[in-house]
């Protein structure tokens, strides 16, 4: 009897496809039905005409409504890519090819997340198979016209705005205090322009911020009251020192534009008059104390006059010395005997000044998050605001000089707690006359480590805030460095020990620490290692277990990865 050539109970294996739906903007997702839905019904249809090939709908929804293509941070994609690492997606389903991404270097991070999990994606619109080195060929081709579009249309936006600027135009964004706007322009609100000008010639009689900003905190002046386009209510707070700095400093208000550190006369009604905007950045310049920790220190402070300790007590630079090595910190002052009344406070600086940095720098590259903070800001703003804070990125990676300025441009205050960090922070990107100012909070405390002290990150924060330790990075390398050639020679560790020099017991000690888990060798080497792991502890570890759980555990790694 002849065999059928399928078996009766041969099963196709089931691919669970998903969906994934973007949109550039939020306009019209208010609708019942928008450019969302409209993709997954399109995807849904698609996934039905291959059920004779075992595709089944994943139920679970991946979309991201008001997300540019041009970066891969957005809730609905990293929960896809999560997915698919975990082994729940097969099949990625889009409807475009660029509604996934418009980048081809996000792309290719892309495909190297599917191949590794076995899976690959398809475009509804567009007939690709990933798995041809032809379907690669013709995806990196649209990918790179897609990214081609994004960019110029980036710069087209960007030229539209230097160029209304130049002619005095209000281009949107948060509108100064003071001001309202109406029919695409500026317009004077008389209670609030009161409280302008007299902010400005208080600022005069006072002739400093913090002064003026306790008398209007008394006074109970607070900024307008907003409603952002989810109907959140925002504002309404205290004007702060950050905030009155930005506002004595706003051109608007002497009737001018500001594009590119360039202004021009606006279309808009002066609320200050030229004379006293002059006297007041006259003053304002005479005021600015030259911090003698500057750009000519040998050792500079990135955030000297900035940071302050939980009791307000300002905190300034210090350091100790230790044979040839030179330790920074910042210490609280203690000039009077109010101040003297408390023990001192004491922080590491390069710590703190990592920690700062690092979370400026996610600040600054986190769209999510800038987007968030200016909740009123339309598309082309957002394309603007984002192409000014990656200037601003770049800058913290700059060298001293360029970093100071671009911190004291964006930190208004930094405040040591016992549990955490207090980050007082304006943004003020071309997009927006006004500036934003943000409180961020950053749990960290101050541990003992030795006779040193270290700043811990608890874990689960994603910051790029920790630093490599050169110590430990060459500890590291002279431990692989014995362990290789006990392992290239037919010598007992003993003998090797004699022969490179060292002794016994602490190149044994090299050799064992050699065998450290790959991951803790690399976080080791990225500067993700716990604030108490030192050289010193490391190298005097006589009895380090072999066994990596062991080591983790030992090190302290577990709560840290």
């Amino acid at each position: 009897m002849q065999r059928p050539l399928i078996e009766p109970d041969a099963k196709l294996r089931e691919l669970r496809c998903a969906i994934y739906t973007r949109k550039s903007t939020e306009d019209g997702l208010e609708q019942d039905f928008n450019g969302l839905h409209a993709q997954r019904e399109a995807c849904e249809a698609y996934i039905a005409s291959q059920r004779h090939e075992g595709w089944a709908l994943h139920p679970e929804l991946y979309d991201d409504g008001g997300f540019s293509g041009g970066n891969m941070e957005r809730p609905g994609l990293v929960q896809l890519l999560a997915d698919i690492r975990a082994g729940k997606i097969h099949v990625v389903v889009v409807y475009k090819v660029d509604r996934l991404t418009r980048s081809l270097a996000d792309f290719a991070k892309i495909v190297e997340i599917m191949d590794e999990a076995g899976a690959s994606f398809v475009s509804v619109s567009q007939s690709f198979n990933t798995t041809t080195s032809m379907g690669r060929l013709t995806l990196n081709v649209l990918l790179s016209f897609a990214q081609f579009e994004r960019e110029v249309t980036g710069e087209r936006i960007r030229d539209k705005i230097a160029a209304s600027k130049k002619k005095g135009m209000w281009m949107g964004g948060t509108v100064p205090f003071g001001y309202r706007v109406a029919d695409r322009k500026l317009h004077i609100e008389p209670d609030e322009a009161v409280t302008v000008r007299h902010i400005f010639a208080r600022y005069l009689e006072l002739g400093s911020v913090p002064v003026l900003a306790d008398e209007l905190k008394d006074a109970g002046v607070r900024t307008r009251r907003r409603i952002s386009r989810n109907g959140k209510p925002y504002g309404g707070a205290i004007l702060g020192r950050g905030a009155l700095y930005a506002m004595l400093q706003n051109r608007i208000y002497a009737g001018d534009i500001v594009h590119k550190g360039k202004a021009w006369p606006g279309q808009h009604q002066a609320i200050i008059d030229d004379d006293l905007f002059a006297k007041v950045q006259d003053r304002l310049a005479r005021n600015r104390v030259a911090r003698k920790h500057g750009h000519h220190a040998s050792a500079p402070s990135l955030l000297t006059g900035l940071v302050y300790d939980g009791l307000c007590r300002r905190m300034s630079p210090d350091h100790a010395c230790k044979g040839k090595r030179r330790y920074r910190y910042y210490r609280s002052r203690q000039d009077s005997d109010e101040e003297r009344a408390h023990p001192s406070w004491r922080v590491p600086a390069i710590d703190l000044e990592e920690t700062v940095v690092g979370r400026l720098r996610k600040l600054l590259t986190d769209h999510s998050e800038l987007s968030a903070a200016v909740p009123d800001a339309n598309a082309s703003e957002l394309e603007q605001i984002f192409a000014d804070a990656a200037d601003w990125a770049s800058d913290l990676d700059g060298d001293h000089p360029v970093r100071r300025a671009r911190i004291d441009a964006l930190v208004d205050r930094v405040t040591i707690e016992q549990d955490r960090i207090d980050l007082s922070v304006k943004v003020s990107p071309d997009a927006i006359e006004d500036p934003v100012i943000l409180d961020l909070k950053i749990p960290a405390r101050v541990v003992s480590s030795g006779k040193q002290s270290r700043i811990a990150i608890p874990p689960g924060e994603a910051l790029a805030n920790r630093h490599a330790d050169p110590s430990l990075i060459k500890l590291m390398a002279t431990a692989h460095g014995a362990r290789l050639s006990v392992e290239r020679s037919n010598d007992d560790v003993k003998a090797v020990a004699a022969a490179e020099g060292y002794d016994k017991d602490y190149f044994a000690r090299l050799v064992r620490l050699g065998y450290l888990a790959p991951d803790i060798t690399t976080a080791i080497l990225d500067g993700r290692q716990p604030a108490t792991l030192t050289r010193i502890r490391l190298a005097r570890m006589s009895k380090l277990p072999l066994d990596w759980a062991e080591q983790r555990r030992l090190l302290g790694f577990e709560t840290t990865q």
